[in-house]
């Protein structure tokens, strides 16, 4: 079984160069379709808290655990803090309800899910909003949050830590002002929003960049987004016998991100994965390249509507 290459990240970790998204793959479909991408030879499962699928994610990879088809660790498992429990103190807790929720004990990968933090309410209320139906925020300092994470990674419950959704200014605070360098930085990213500017940036500092909706969630019945639908990316991935999506995730690891395509389909997680076998010319990148607008999929508009200090998306990059 062929399995996706790996980089080196910044502490010695390895981390599989495509990964399998899980948002919104709930219930069995979350479970099947892990078992099914461990099975392919995905060993980089992303998930979060927010998911509310870590249960499901936990059997599925102690499940092919004991039928002898991986070990832990081959496993690199990722997930995230969620933006209620930023304040330091509540950090720890809400880890170990996680590791209890995969049923495992540690955690390979563990991210700030974002800069910006909601008011804590308890637990189960993720989206806190006020008697206007307004999102509540909190001005916690991302900073104290990351410190916060540091110590889970010197109480083994994490090898390591990261950001998502950062710009490079928030992602140079964290690295001017940490102890434990982030591995990564999880941010949208496709060839509408390549982030070639975030790439080099991390890239100078030693930080990987994962792309999550690296297929820019397509609609076929109004055949958008241009660069899975065009006749010019069709006509790419009919000379290597592949499909679209096949090529916009090989784009994507020409440019040295992360991709974590989500998908429940069997076909389509087989499919996603087998981009190692051909690689892009250079035009046929500058032709990816040519589909960049900026425009996001995920722009946090909740956050942006009210000015928060630590909104990301404000700044080019």
């Amino acid at each position: 079984m062929k399995l996706a290459p790996t980089v080196k990240l910044n502490n010695g970790y390895e981390m599989p160069i495509l990964g399998l998204g899980t948002y919104n793959s709930k219930d069995n479909e979350g479970e099947a379709a892990v078992k099914h991408a461990i099975d392919v030879g995905y060993r980089h499962i992303d998930t979060a808290f927010f998911y509310q699928n870590e249960a499901e994610v936990g059997k599925a990879i102690r499940d092919k655990i004991a039928e002898g088809v991986v070990k832990r660790e081959d496993i690199f498992l990722v997930t995230k803090l969620w933006n209620v429990f930023h304040d330091p103190a509540l950090v720890e807790g809400i880890c170990r309800k996680q590791l209890a929720n995969f049923g495992l004990d540690y955690i390979d990968l563990y991210l700030m899910h974002m800069p910006v933090g909601y008011k804590y309410t308890d637990e189960t209320n993720l989206m806190p909003k006020d008697e206007n139906d307004v999102l509540q925020l909190s001005d916690v300092d991302y900073l104290d949050t990351y410190k916060a994470m540091e110590k889970l990674v010197k109480l083994g419950l994490v090898r390591s830590i990261g950001v998502s959704n950062f710009n490079s200014e928030q992602l140079a605070r964290v690295l001017a002002n940490c102890e434990i360098k982030p591995v990564t930085n999880q941010v949208e990213c496709s060839p509408a929003l390549n982030q070639k500017a975030l790439t080099a940036f991390c890239k100078k500092n030693d930080v990987t960049l994962t792309g999550y909706t690296p297929l820019g969630k397509p609609k076929p019945d109004i055949q958008k987004p241009d660069f899975i639908y065009s006749p010019e990316v069709t006509a790419i991935a009919q000379k290597y016998g592949k499909t679209t999506p096949q090529v916009v995730l090989r784009y994507l690891v020409g440019l040295g991100v992360i991709p974590i395509p989500k998908s429940s389909n069997p076909k389509r997680i087989s499919e996603n994965f087998d981009v190692f076998d051909f690689e892009l010319t250079p035009e046929e990148m500058t032709v990816l390249d040519g589909y960049h607008t900026g425009e996001r999929v995920v722009p946090l508009n909740l956050i942006k509507g009210q000015n928060h200090k630590y909104y990301p998306f404000a700044i080019e990059f």
